[in-house]
């Protein structure tokens, strides 16, 4: 049985809540020294980056998010866990994180499919 899109699209949302509880409270100095906080975002956004694959493309295009790179960077986490770029990583999670999930909400409260 296919999954329906709308939980490929709740498992972002819950992955994004997840990251920032994680990452309150912490600046970037602490999230990259803490290894335990920074396995933990890498791993919620390598699944965030799955769960972006398996979005159709007529979903995609109605919520305006980078969906080739966040599946991108899924791949580069997992592909090159020897060499993670913090900086980049605690860009996405406070700058990129909150506005993709607003854009995943509004979409799911509409009930679009």
């Amino acid at each position: 049985m296919k999954r329906d899109v709308s939980l490929f699209l709740k498992d972002i949302l819950k992955a994004s809540d997840a990251i920032e509880s994680f990452v309150e409270g912490l600046a970037l100095g602490q999230f990259s020294a803490d290894d335990k906080t920074s396995s933990a975002v890498v791993k919620k956004l390598e699944i965030m980056g799955e769960a972006a694959k398996q979005i159709p493309q007529k979903v995609r295009n109605k919520i305006p998010l980078p969906w080739k790179e966040m599946a991108g960077m899924g791949d580069r986490l997992t592909h090159s866990y020897f060499g993670i770029d913090f900086q980049l990583v605690w860009d996405v999670v406070k700058n990129k994180l909150p506005e993709g999930k607003k854009e995943i909400e509004g979409f799911l409260a509409k009930g679009e499919r």
